[in-house]
């Protein structure tokens, strides 16, 4: 484990703190009129998923760890567990379908996702950043309606509603960004 100074700490980080495993979400660094700057850290446990608001000084060590990232590819769902199996050895595993929380009904069948370790404990899992999904519903295209930000709700065929532009209509391929669950582009 390397350590690093309270101010090197970025979003992302993985930090080894009071006996858990923590990713850093939010660093804002502040520096006060009087004492010293500090960085205001907004952690949230790999483990459990609690969150955490901790400053650390520039002079505070800290552990950050290296997490191994694996491609896995998805094979099916049993019992709220999902499997996956690694691709160079052939292995399988096992994870909980909650390790990827509300971005659950983008995971497709023979999807390839990235999934970081911890030693032998697998911690998080990434979806690709896009993912083709079909709108199964949506209001039909109203013409004349040119209007710069005016968006539609549309029913994906993983059941998720997001909004898109007037101009797409039903099943028709949509790009979706899976960080921010949003409409990307047409597919």
């Amino acid at each position: 484990m390397a350590k690093i100074n309270g101010n090197e700490i970025r979003p992302g980080n993985v930090l080894d703190h009071n006996g858990g495993l923590w990713a850093a979400v939010k660093v804002d660094h502040v520096k006060p009129g009087k004492g010293g700057a500090f960085a205001q850290v907004e952690l949230r446990n790999l483990r459990n998923g609690s969150k955490l608001n901790e400053r650390f000084r520039s002079a505070d060590k800290v552990d950050r760890v290296r997490l191994e990232q694996k491609d896995q590819q998805f094979l099916y769902e049993q019992d709220g567990m999902l499997t996956f199996m690694d691709s160079e050895t052939y292995e399988q595993i096992e994870l909980p379908a909650e390790i990827l929380g509300e971005r659950r009904p983008f995971l497709q069948d023979g999807m390839t996702i990235q999934i970081e370790y911890y030693e032998a404990e697998a911690l998080n899992a990434t979806l690709p950043q896009k993912v083709v999904c079909k709108v199964v519903e949506t209001e039909p295209v109203v013409k004349g309606q040119t209007a710069a930000n005016s968006f539609k709700p549309a029913v994906l065929d993983n059941g998720v509603k997001v909004m898109v532009p007037p101009f797409v209509g039903q099943d028709e391929d949509i790009v979706v960004n899976t960080e921010t669950m949003e409409y990307s582009e047409r597919a």
